[in-house]
């Protein structure tokens, strides 16, 4: 027996599933999952000493790959003076200061720990400035797991076919309207029939939780007009798509300025860190300010924000991985629609920058009903076969393949013939 199956044994008695988060139970592709012993650049390494090319890079902050060196060397100088203090620090002043310089529509922001408080944190802001309480959020898109914004959720709730989740009161979720991702009309209808009753709208601008979908032109301008109009508050969650499809984010990358945007562990360097923010009327609801209460004892943690500095420092320093990133994204995608062409597939391959998805699907993916018509069980086929030629990707139809700075020519064309052998056989 292998020593990741020995470890699953264990898991399942003492974990839920066996596993932290539910997605890594490999339940949605049949098999087992491969615990990771360690990670660097493009690849990681599992207990059983495989090595693979990793395209999950921890759910996307390792867009420098992993185990950068700056970054590690960062986190063990920040170690030396203590792990963590709960009172404020330099290190925090200077993260806030470096994100609202690169994002401008970032004029104050406040860290949590996690892209989920972020998200939570940022709808409770809008709620106390405009003291409504009805919030938009889209089938599909996936904003963390606190209680209102699990309704047809993406992410490992669509992985696993589970269209709400129980223990949410019908309370929490009656005031979460749901509308259609890159459908404006939609969303104007529930304006128009909850008017003067919507407190914010929460959308990712690219859509990375149910596969990855990307705006339709004019959807996102759509958005801002509409939340203008109804003076609601326009959120964008760029917890995947922030500083990863370019410095200033989705917002710089599309020219969209929302008013809230929350972000993830990339700016902590992958570690367990978030941040949410945006205009200054609107954060200056936040205790002490005003009386929108949040708080967090690790929030600001200084180990994250060393390693979040070392990571926008690098970013910053050197634009054009950007740029790399979009053509390694663009070859990527050409060459493995080529691949489906060639098989006589008519599967969908998307995605932007950095970011694809293979819809195992018939149909052009525009939206959580077109992503859900993928044939899963083709994929839990196609993501084994990958797995057993050292392919690590996300176990789930529903999830982004992500890459990374890391990640060579030579890797990518490794990855395609592996995807190539598969679709001939």
């Amino acid at each position: 027996m292998f020593r990741s199956e020995q470890l699953f044994e264990r898991a399942v008695k003492v974990m839920p599933g066996g596993v932290n988060s539910p997605v890594r139970a490999y339940q949605s592709v049949g098999s087992t999952p491969r615990f990771i012993r360690r990670a660097d650049g493009a690849y990681v390494y599992d207990v059983d000493q495989n090595r693979y090319i990793d395209y999950i890079c921890s759910w996307g902050p390792m867009i420098l790959g992993h185990n950068n060196m700056k970054i590690r060397e960062a986190v063990i100088q920040a170690s030396y003076e203590g792990l963590s203090f709960g009172a404020a620090t330099e290190m925090e002043v200077n993260m806030a200061e470096r994100i609202c310089r690169l994002v401008p529509s970032m004029e104050m922001v406040r860290m949590v720990n996690s892209g989920t408080e972020a998200v939570m944190s940022a709808i409770r802001a809008a709620r106390g400035y405009t003291g409504r309480n009805k919030i938009i959020k889209f089938e599909g898109c996936y904003h963390g797991h606190s209680d209102s914004l699990l309704v047809k959720a993406g992410s490992g709730v669509m992985t696993a076919g589970i269209p709400d989740s129980l223990g949410v009161p019908e309370g929490c979720a009656r005031d979460t309207l749901t509308a259609v991702y890159n459908d404006c009309d939609s969303v104007a209808r529930l304006l128009e029939e909850n008017k003067g009753e919507v407190a914010a709208l929460i959308v990712e601008p690219v859509a990375g939780n149910m596969g990855v979908v990307e705006p339709c032109p004019g959807f996102l301008q759509g958005l801002r007009d509409l939340c203008t109009e109804h003076g609601a508050v326009l959120i964008f969650d760029e917890v995947i798509t922030g500083f990863r499809l370019s410095l200033q984010g989705a917002q710089g990358y599309y020219g969209i300025t929302p008013d809230l945007t929350t972000f993830g562990k990339i700016i902590g360097g992958g570690m367990p860190v978030g941040c949410y923010g945006g205009r200054r009327e609107i954060m200056q609801t936040i205790a002490p300010c005003g009386s929108v209460y949040q708080a967090g004892t690790l929030s600001g943690n200084p180990i994250a924000m060393a390693a979040g500095l070392a990571e926008l420092t690098q970013l910053e320093e050197n634009p054009d991985i950007y740029l790399r990133l979009e053509e390694m994204g663009n070859y990527f995608r050409d060459r493995l629609r080529d691949i489906l062409k060639a098989a006589g597939k008519s599967y969908q391959v998307t995605g932007v920058g950095s970011l694809s998805c293979l819809f195992f699907a018939e149909q052009p993916v525009l939206n959580y009903q077109t992503a859900k018509t993928s044939d899963t069980a083709e994929f839990a086929r196609y993501f084994n076969w990958m797995l057993d030629h050292h392919i690590h990707l996300a176990p789930s139809q529903f999830e982004a393949i992500f890459l990374s700075a890391a990640h060579t020519k030579k890797d990518v064309d490794e990855t395609l013939d592996a995807a190539e052998e598969f679709f001939r056989a």
